[in-house]
């Protein structure tokens, strides 16, 4: 099986590389293992994942993977030098196995080499290596490499560029080939090669550009005997003509293969012995194919060879990377899973072993019964036997004879047909005190014993009804059906057979003992063994799946209502101002609330109805939402949010007045909502196939709205002629539309004023209703503030006050008071000059007199000799400086009020145009956009028999919302952090799975867990549901957690 990447490999991966990654940003960097490395990189809307192998592989890839929990310091300072850098060139180096990397215009490289053992190398622009994935010693043909030195590239292949291929090199190339031969030959060397082969690899190692399958290719394609010898064809004209051309058709295929920005390739495989075909188009009709298949090659050509051969399976790809990661991710996944396997295999049998060893103790107390009872059985039926030959032994042992020879005596009775010596067994206990005879049992015990069959440690002969019979040693032997038993010298036969009655009862108390703790042993062997197989795992990396792509909406808070509406919500200030720019469109509805970090919500409407009104649990749903993910959670004190509709939201704002990102003017009455319950869910939803969504009973509102354009002629308009009169007097920036919706003026209205209260922006003046979104609810009103103080703005008249003076911002008004207040104490030294002190004009007088003879040079020359003029220059200095400090605060101020403008010049123009689409019904949804409507009806909350799932994907919402939903639990204020909460949620799923009863394999019980739901929740990672819940601490209710109909978990409270 190929490993590791050819020339053309690097060079074609290269090419593909170059056209995928240039101008996307390496978010992260993570270390897989030792030697495998995984890049991310990304830009708006795009994402990608690069793996690289060192030494063996490097290609993008769409399998999740789970990084190593220590990070190496290799990868410290890989991410410290190229973590938000761009990808600026990917190129190969030369024709040799080495692919660079150029970020930020070539300030940072790295090179990731394919041969020998691998590296990846970081330099700077001077090539001079910052830091490597491994440190290369000095060797033959191999510089060293060690931070701090430099990179060389003058020695890879044809660094600077690929020769020509002329008729010379190729005579000379043969030449080499034939001398490398004779010195083999005269070494004495055996090179092990295929026949035919010698000039194939000889090709590829003296015109280094062409790799061996490309050049067998080739000579295939044109003809050419591939067995030819070397020596025959340098000295025939002719095959060196043939040969030069069929090494033109090589280069050739190479031209074509990197000729597009993607290149095809194809996979090489093999049936698996033993596999069944599997000729179903279905998706499991694939995938069944697929795991029949075991990966063999690639090559970004179809090589004729193996066209050509009919025990060969080719899967061709339009993407080279693409093949590249099904080619080892499908090997990698297989190897993954069968460690799996074997783990859980290891513990089946652990425990399997611990339930044999309970039951062989259980079995071994019972045989011990039965046996001690057919013993004393068998004493009670032969007492007179058991009697004579305890008399005989204690006989000879009272006569004092050896304990030796009465053994002897004995085996010669036996010879003899003694029938006393006959029954007792040698060797003797006597050392117990102690002698085993042989006893015939009872019929009716004898014919249980040939009913059971039981194979017991006894010791039996077949004898007629007194036992004793006398028969020959042979026969004895082949027909002994007689028991072995211990008789107690000491004792009667009577109480040896009490011996064994007590024995008996001492056997059935312990197996009572051992049933009754056989039950709770397994039990903690069981939860033993899943402790241990548990930890296993964790420390196994999971099995490939590929990297599910996220729909439009995911990137928000989001759910579907109850009654089918989609309700996104922002996460930031950025997201706030996403949603109003781009997906607040005709007939959507605006929820808000007037707390603290509340996100601003949106219901979307079906674009082919926009007049249809909102179903009033569908805005309690989303005024929920907009409830519970503000700083009501931590506070449980819940409230009510309210709604707008979307031509009353709006980015313009009264002239004078800067809107934050985030914030947003909204105009007319507001409906207010009850106070919200602060109780969220989390559930799932499945992801079916287009086939399984036909199915399914409409639970959607809309589809995607067909012949959309044609419609948008006939739809209704909702703003009346007053509202277009509204608009256009606001655009002009009159202040009488606001006056008009003053809330202050509005006595008939009760709910405005508890609204008034609690809207921070109402205590600025205005009399326009601003509405920040999320996090910027004081942030976007503080600002607006003083400016509105500074003008002497108030309740009734504020709105006039800024619409005249708004023009002139905040600081221009500090600039000319500052002027005015210096004005103003410049004369006063004046004043004080006039009033001449007592002598000074006697004083003034001698001094005019005395220098009456100095002009001003003179006067100039003596101040700087005597240091007169230092002070006088530094304040001239400090007085310039000054001027230029004033001089660029201005011009600072001019380009911000200038910037200013044109920011509202474009929140202008972007108004005005929305108003126009609002008014005309326009729909402005990009196509990724409007197909990603109709996967709504292919998210359902239960899946039916027969559904195609797809995928598994984790909601948030008001609990309400998640009727539908089969797994869900209740989320409500709390103090354990939702990242502990959310793995809590995944492993009671995963427990109750494995609870008996629960799993329904047929998938036939909606009320059960089906297999497939099983192996997608098990696969979601708790890191990506983390970020789908809006609040930071929570409790988790625990009840009805899917599948088993909330029976064994209802209730429970964690």
């Amino acid at each position: 099986m190929k490993q590791r990447f050819s020339s053309l490999d690097v060079k074609v991966i290269a090419h593909e590389l170059s056209t995928s990654l240039v101008s996307l940003r390496v978010s992260n960097i993570y270390d897989l293992s030792s030697k495998i490395l995984l890049f991310k990189f990304a830009k708006p809307g795009i994402k990608k994942q690069l793996l690289i192998d060192s030494g063996f592989r490097c290609h993008l890839t769409e399998f999740a993977r789970t990084a190593s929990a220590d990070i190496s310091m290799f990868i410290q300072k890989l991410r410290k030098a190229l973590k938000s850098r761009r990808v600026t060139a990917v190129s190969q180096i030369g024709t040799d196995r080495i692919i660079e990397f150029q970020f930020s215009d070539g300030h940072f490289r790295m090179y990731l080499e394919f041969f020998a053992g691998g590296n990846v190398i970081l330099t700077d622009n001077e090539l001079k290596i910052l830091t490597l994935l491994r440190h290369v010693p000095e060797g033959e043909g191999q510089e060293p490499q060690r931070p701090g030195l430099t990179y060389s590239l003058e020695n890879r292949q044809n660094y600077g560029g690929i020769p020509p291929l002329t008729k010379e090199r190729v005579r000379d190339a043969l030449q080499t080939i034939i001398q490398k031969a004779a010195a083999a030959a005269a070494k004495g060397k055996k090179i092990k090669k295929k026949p035919g082969d010698e000039l194939r690899r000889g090709l590829a190692t003296t015109i280094m550009e062409l790799p061996p399958i490309l050049v067998d290719h080739a000579l295939r394609v044109t003809g050419f005997d591939s067995g030819a010898n070397p020596s025959a064809v340098l000295e025939n004209e002719g095959l060196l003509d043939h040969l030069l051309q069929s090494l033109e058709q090589a280069r050739k295929i190479v031209q074509e293969v990197t000729s597009s920005d993607t290149c095809k390739g194809y996979i090489l495989a093999k049936t698996r012995p033993g596999a069944e075909s599997a000729q179903s188009d279905s998706a499991d009709g694939v995938r069944q194919q697929k795991e029949n298949l075991l990966y063999e090659d690639f090559h970004p050509f179809l090589p004729r060879q193996f066209e050509e051969d009919p025990n060969c399976v080719v899967l061709p790809f339009d993407n080279y990377n693409k093949m590249v990661d099904e080619f080892f991710s499908s090997v990698e996944g297989q190897k993954l899973e069968s460690r799996l396997t074997e783990r859980e295999a290891a513990a089946k049998r652990k425990l399997d072993a611990t339930k044999a060893d309970h039951a062989k103790r259980i079995e071994g107390l019972q045989e011990a019964q039965q046996l001690n009872i057919r013993k004393a059985n068998a004493i009670e039926v032969n007492v007179e036997r058991v009697q004579e030959a305890m008399d005989a032994v204690n006989g000879l042992i009272q006569q004092g004879m050896d304990w030796e020879d009465i053994g002897k005596l004995i085996d010669r009775e036996r010879r003899r047909n003694n029938p006393v010596a006959a029954i007792i067994v040698s060797p003797l206990k006597l050392h117990e005190n102690t002698i085993t005879v042989l006893l015939g049992e009872a019929e009716g015990v004898e014919e249980e014993d040939d009913d059971d069959d039981d194979a017991s440690d006894t010791d039996s002969v077949s004898s007629d009804d007194s036992g004793y019979a006398g028969t020959d040693a042979p026969t004895r032997k082949v027909c002994d059906n007689r028991l072995a038993v211990d008789i107690d010298l000491g004792l009667s036969p009577f109480a040896n057979a009490r011996e064994y009655y007590g024995e008996r009862k001492v056997a059935a108390v312990k197996e009572q003992k051992t049933v009754l703790q056989s039950q709770h042993a397994l039990r903690n062997a069981e939860q033993k063994i899943a402790a241990e197989l548990k930890k296993g795992l964790k420390q196994e990396k999971p099995v490939l799946r590929p990297i599910r792509k996220q729909l439009w909406f995911e990137k928000f808070t989001w759910f579907i209502s109850s009654d089918g509406y989609l309700v996104l919500g922002g996460k930031d200030a950025q997201q706030n101002e996403m949603l109003y720019r781009r997906y607040l469109k005709k007939g959507d509805v605006y929820v808000h609330a007037d707390l603290h970090g509340a996100p601003s919500v949106i219901i979307k409407n079906s674009p082919s109805t926009p007049d249809a009104p909102i179903p009033p649990s569908t805005l309690s749903q989303a005024g929920s939402l907009a409830v519970c993910a503000s700083s009501a959670w931590d506070s449980k004190a819940g409230m009510g949010a309210w709604w707008v509709n979307a031509d009353q939201v709006s980015k313009s704002a009264p002239t004078g007045e800067f809107l934050a990102t985030g914030s947003f003017m909204v105009r007319g009455k507001k409906n207010f909502l009850p106070p919200a319950q602060l109780i969220l869910g989390l559930g799932l939803m499945f992801r079916v196939s287009e086939e399984s969504k036909a199915k399914h009973v409409k639970h959607r509102l809309y589809d995607l709205p067909e012949a959309e354009s044609s419609q948008k002629a006939s739809t209704i308009v909702i703003d009346d002629t007053a509202a277009d009169a509204k608009k256009d007097i606001d655009a002009e920036g009159s202040g009488s539309e606001d006056s008009a919706i003053d809330p202050s003026k509005q006595d008939d209205d009760e709910d405005e004023s508890p609204g008034s209260v609690r809207e921070n922006p109402l205590n600025q003046g205005v009399n326009n209703l601003k509405i920040s979104g999320g996090s910027p609810v004081t942030g976007a009103a503080e600002p607006t503030q003083p400016r509105k103080d500074e003008f002497g703005g108030g309740q009734g008249e504020g709105l006039d006050t800024t619409t005249e003076t708004g023009s002139v911002p905040l600081s221009t008004t500090k600039k000319q008071t500052a002027p005015a207040s210096s004005g103003r104490s410049t004369p006063q030294p004046g004043k004080k000059g006039q009033q001449s002190k007592r002598g000074q004009h006697g004083k003034a007088k001698k001094i005019a007199t005395k220098y009456k003879d100095q002009d001003e040079e003179d006067r100039a020359a003596i101040e700087a000799l005597i240091g007169a003029t230092a002070g006088k220059q530094k304040a001239e200095a400090e007085a310039k400086a000054k001027e230029e400090r004033e001089a660029q605060r201005l011009a600072t101020l001019e380009r911000r009020r200038a910037q200013h403008q044109r920011q509202q010049r474009e929140v202008a123009e972007h108004e005005e145009v929305r108003k126009m689409m609002l008014e005309e019904g326009i729909e402005t949804l990009n196509a990724e956009e409007a197909a990603s409507l109709t996967p709504l009806d292919a998210l359902v909350g239960t899946p039916i028999p027969g559904d195609e799932i797809l995928e598994a994907i984790a909601v948030c919402a008001p609990y309400s919302a998640l009727g539908r939903c089969k797994y869900k639990v209740k989320l409500q204020p709390g103090t354990q952090k939702k990242g502990k909460a959310v793995k809590e949620v995944l492993e009671s799923w995963k427990s109750a799975s494995t609870k008996k009863g629960v799993l329904d394999e047929k998938s036939e019980d909606k009320e059960k867990m089906w297999p497939r739901e099983v192996e997608l929740f098990k696969a979601l990672k708790p890191e990506e549901i983390i970020n789908v819940v809006p609040v930071g601490k929570l409790r988790v209710m625990l009840s009805g957690a899917g599948g088993s109909g909330g029976k064994a978990t209802r209730g429970s409270k964690k």
